[in-house]
């Protein structure tokens, strides 16, 4: 502890009376050094195995490199006794050790799965400090025994309460690794502890994920202070380091909560460390407050755990209501990831309403993705919550060439804990020069139907109310003129990313406390400040980065990528696509009228001509000296006979066309009646 809001705040708990006593915390490691002077009085066999060997002994394998040395180191930290001028004081140094020795060998599932559910009713606090290879390359995690036994701990372990698992979140990056490529840091069951140096710094090794949850301190760069404790041959160190330091601090804060109220679930202790861990002097780029204005980073999580904060809520702890699973399938299917661009798909919820994994308020949130890529390593995921937190699923990671993609992968985020499940939810993957697809993917979302920490449902007292909350500045009205860091203004608010055809740029704006604006910002005067803001991108680019055409990463439709830029497609020269989609239509809806005119016409003739006789009318013309229609010549002597003969021709005539009426007339009556 380093005093003046810069530690830990272990002296406080401890000046409450908790020292971790009657709490059971076990070392999944290469064994225990079971007889060393600071551990021996906290030993607890009952706590430890020998997993490679398969006897009840831990005892480290000796050897001149003292190679199986990580265990004992981690276990003097958690309980090395106090007042005895030995190594160390541990943090709960009260409370039993045991130590299961399970990496001197190798480590397979069924290892695992054995470590993990040693004696579940009597162990309490299981820390680890281990995982996949940390080289920025391995995407690997629990497998089928492993998975059972994380399982049946957080449900049937402690008499039901939960075993806790404290995991360090892996020390690759030096090799820009991600922990969230690491399926027992990425995992909901495990606490996942991230480290800081002595000044508060990112550690060299530390690696930035989303599915972190707290952080405590441990080692740095030269010049800054190591952890201090026990070692091999019944020897101290100060010189223990990396995350594989800072878990088994974790599991110590953990048991002096645990000996303030043994009541406390898995998922208790959970909210207990969100809820206290604090910012302090941690030095990050990326903090960013979320939709329920807490703190959070990629690096150190929620912040430096706080011992004696942890011990005053957990005296006075309400369990947390039952978790509700809620999980959504996403339609977009087969997407294809531009190389060098990015797609974006959107999931609207209502968090399950209406039925029993109903989810409001969010706990751990996991995308599930498949996607092949041919380098995997080029590819970026990001997911942004209905309230706008937007958390770094994957990071790129340039060691990584693997063309296997990922294959159902939970990627998981804690940084929208506390905020509301209902709402649209964005999924971005941003590619490289890799050839890449999403194939699917789905959002689980883990919370509680009541808020976790009040009988009644209403807003939590730590909501900001007073305007939206992507918003820095608002109008009278209501309507946002400044956007908080991260977002960008679009139309009449705020969005974390700009749509399609727009592009985001920072801009500098006017902001004062007159009548017109209201702003999150104390301050008496107008002032200036930059935020972002969506701008329209060049016609032919669909995505973009800037306003010409050579900042397209996209084309438009009816656009295609000639010589490095988006050009209109040959046959679209002289029409845009969009309004020749539109003509087509037009024509095959007047194509189609004139089609149903014609038959109608025709059905209606045809149906009249049975029905209906048109007579011809014949008369008499004097000037000519005919009837009408017929060519006759007629000569004085002949006229009148010839006159008689052809009005009897046409009266015949007439008489057949009325006949013939009669038979249509008649045959279409009878095929009716």
């Amino acid at each position: 502890s380093r005093g003046g809001g810069l530690d830990m705040n272990v002296k406080s708990a401890w000046e409450q009376g908790l020292t971790g006593k009657g709490v059971i915390v076990t070392i999944l490691d290469d064994g225990i050094e079971k007889d060393h002077p600071d551990l021996m009085k906290n030993y607890d066999s009952q706590a430890s195995y020998d997993v490679n060997n398969h006897d009840p002994d831990p005892q480290p394998r000796y050897d001149y490199t003292n190679e199986n040395r990580h265990g004992t180191r981690c276990a003097g930290e958690v309980a090395a006794q106090a007042d005895n001028h030995m190594c160390s004081v541990g943090v709960a140094y009260n409370a039993k050790i045991g130590g299961v020795r399970m990496l001197d060998g190798d480590v397979t599932d069924s290892v695992e799965a054995t470590s993990l559910s040693l004696n579940q009713q009597h162990i309490q606090i299981y820390s680890a400090s281990w995982g996949p290879d940390d080289d920025g390359r391995t995407v690997d995690g629990p497998a089928t025994l492993a998975r059972k036994a994380f399982f049946d701990g957080i449900t049937k372990g402690r008499g039901g309460l939960g075993s806790i698992y404290v995991w360090a979140s892996g020390n690759g990056g030096r090799d820009g690794d991600s922990c969230n490529c690491d399926g027992y840091t990425n995992s909901i069951h495990t606490l996942s502890i991230s480290s800081a140096t002595e000044y508060g710094n990112i550690p060299w090794y530390s690696e930035a994920c989303s599915s972190t949850l707290a952080t405590t301190y441990s080692s740095g760069s030269g010049g800054e202070k190591q952890i201090v404790t026990t070692d091999l041959r019944k020897t101290c160190t100060e010189t223990h380091t990396g995350t594989s330091a800072s878990a088994p601090l974790a599991a110590g804060l953990v048991a002096l909560a645990l000996e303030a109220n043994p009541g406390l679930t898995w998922r208790d202790m959970q909210h207990i460390v969100v809820h206290t861990a604090k910012k302090a002097n941690l030095k990050a780029d990326d903090w960013i407050v979320n939709g329920v204005n807490r703190s959070v980073s990629h690096s150190f999580g929620y912040g430096l755990m706080d011992a004696g904060a942890m011990v005053r809520l957990a005296r006075n702890w309400t369990k947390v209501p039952e978790q509700h699973i809620c999980e959504i399938r996403s339609r977009d299917v087969d997407k294809p990831i531009p190389m060098n661009g990015k797609i974006t798909v959107y999931l609207d919820t209502d968090g399950c309403e209406g039925t029993l994994d109903h989810v409001k308020y969010l706990e751990h949130i996991q995308a599930r993705i498949t996607l092949t890529a041919s380098r995997r390593g080029e590819i970026q995921i990001f997911l942004i919550s209905p309230m706008g937190t937007r958390s770094t699923l994957l990071a790129r990671r340039a060691h990584d060439n693997s063309r296997e993609g990922f294959n159902n992968w939970a990627f998981m985020t804690t940084h929208s804990w506390g905020e509301t499940a209902k709402g649209t939810w964005i999924l971005e993957i941003e590619n490289g020069a890799s050839s890449s697809q999403l194939k699917q993917w789905s959002l689980v979302m883990r919370g509680t139907l009541t808020h976790p920490q009040k009988k009644n449902d209403s807003t939590p007292s730590y909501m900001p109310i007073q305007q939206p909350f992507k918003c820095a500045g608002i109008t009278n009205n209501g309507v946002c003129i400044e956007c908080k860091p991260g977002f960008y203004r679009y139309g009449e608010g705020c969005v974390p990313n700009c749509p399609d055809h727009y592009y985001g740029e920072m801009e500098t704006v006017l902001v004062g406390n007159g009548g017109n604006t209201s702003s999150s910002r104390s301050s008496s005067s107008s002032s200036y400040n930059r935020h972002g803001v969506c701008k329209k991108c060049n016609a032919a680019c669909k995505t973009c980065k800037g306003p010409y055409v050579t900042d397209c990463y996209q084309c438009s439709n009816g656009y295609e990528v000639r010589d490095g830029q988006c050009h209109k497609k040959p046959l679209m020269n002289f029409l845009d696509p969009d309004m020749l989609s539109f003509f087509v239509w037009v024509i095959i809806l007047c194509t189609s009228l004139i089609l149903l005119f014609g038959v109608v016409f025709i059905v209606l003739q045809a149906r009249d001509h049975r029905i209906l006789c048109w007579k011809e009318k014949r008369h008499y013309d004097d000037s000519k000296g005919k009837y009408n229609g017929i060519t006759v010549n007629l000569s004085a002597g002949q006229e009148s006979s010839d006159t008689e003969h052809i009005e009897h021709v046409l009266q015949n005539r007439h008489t057949t066309n009325l006949n013939t009426c009669n038979i249509y007339h008649n045959n279409y009556t009878h095929q009716h009646a």
